[in-house]
């Protein structure tokens, strides 16, 4: 297929490199020179501007910021298809109001588009293990599925437009709670002088068992590939795991839901953010934890 995927950055160029492999044609736009350059490095064609890029394409990816890049670039995006119908699939992650907004306008014009936010990072991305999640018609999700499958491993319809932001915003919010509650855990168990080794190994047969502890162990030593062994490197970055959390309270509030866990989240991963932490990866909260205790004591 063509393929024109919008935002080349740390997971767009990535998923870029597995449509490419997969045999795919895929014309880029960044607004940062050197992620054009890096696709064109990849045997991707880099495009001077988003009409440049979507011209003749049968699928438009897009991976942006925010809802407002979104929605910016949808404009330009719908105007610049013509008479084309290409299918249209944003894996940004961004509020459901919208994703919602931009789908009606995409259906208006004649085109299918799913809300596809992601999950696994930059390791995911790279790897091609991305999980999709899914958001639009069920025609939608049929055509999009093969070319999603070249980029991840778990495709998954969630629903209807906005679907798929509604389930990034939940995950993203359990994720973080349960982030804190490990590194909490770890935190005590060094005030109590319990070997961190000696708690994984209880509680990851447990039932404090989490994919916090087994895979991502905020504390460094248990998880020799967690990120908390090469200085907190993300991974995920605490600043995005903060803009995730506030895209879960601004659809709780929207809904009438009551989420208290979340919203202390929200404040903790905001604290970590206002001291410096934010480009590290979102396990460094048991960094940050810690400090808290030493400054307490």
């Amino acid at each position: 297929m063509n393929i024109a995927l919008i935002g080349l950055g740390n997971m767009g160029l990535p998923m870029a490199v597995n449509l490419l492999k997969a045999g795919h044609k895929v014309a880029g736009f960044d607004l940062a020179p050197a992620n054009l350059a890096a696709h064109a490095a990849n045997g991707g064609r880099a495009a001077t501007s988003v009409a440049d890029a979507v011209a003749g394409a049968d699928m438009v990816v897009t991976m942006l910021p925010a809802g407002r890049h979104v929605a910016a670039v949808y404009v330009d995006i719908l105007a610049s298809v013509g008479a084309a119908r290409p299918m249209l699939v944003d894996s940004s992650t961004i509020d459901v109001a919208t994703a919602r907004d931009v789908a009606a306008k995409a259906a208006a014009a004649g085109m299918e588009m799913l809300d596809a936010p992601v999950s696994g990072g930059v390791g995911g991305a790279v790897a091609g293990t991305l999980t999709f999640m899914c958001g639009g018609t069920e025609a939608g999700f049929a055509a999009a599925q093969p070319v999603l499958k070249d980029m991840g491993r778990n495709i998954i319809h969630a629903g209807n437009a906005g679907a798929g932001q509604a389930a990034k915003a939940c995950n993203n919010m359990m994720l973080a709670i349960s982030m804190i509650g490990v590194a909490e855990g770890f935190v005590l168990a060094d005030k109590l002088g319990l070997d961190r080794q000696k708690l994984f190994d209880i509680t990851s047969t447990a039932t404090g068992q989490s994919w916090a502890l087994t895979s991502y162990c905020p504390a460094p030593g248990p998880v020799p590939a967690a990120p908390s062994n090469r200085d907190y490197a993300p991974g995920f970055a605490a600043a995005l795991m903060l803009k995730d959390l506030g895209l879960a309270q601004e659809a709780a509030s929207q809904a009438g839901a009551a989420t208290p866990m979340g919203a202390h989240a929200l404040r903790i991963y905001q604290a970590l953010n206002d001291a410096g932490e934010g480009g590290n990866d979102f396990s460094v909260v048991f960094r940050y934890l810690a400090a808290m205790q030493r400054e307490a004591a």
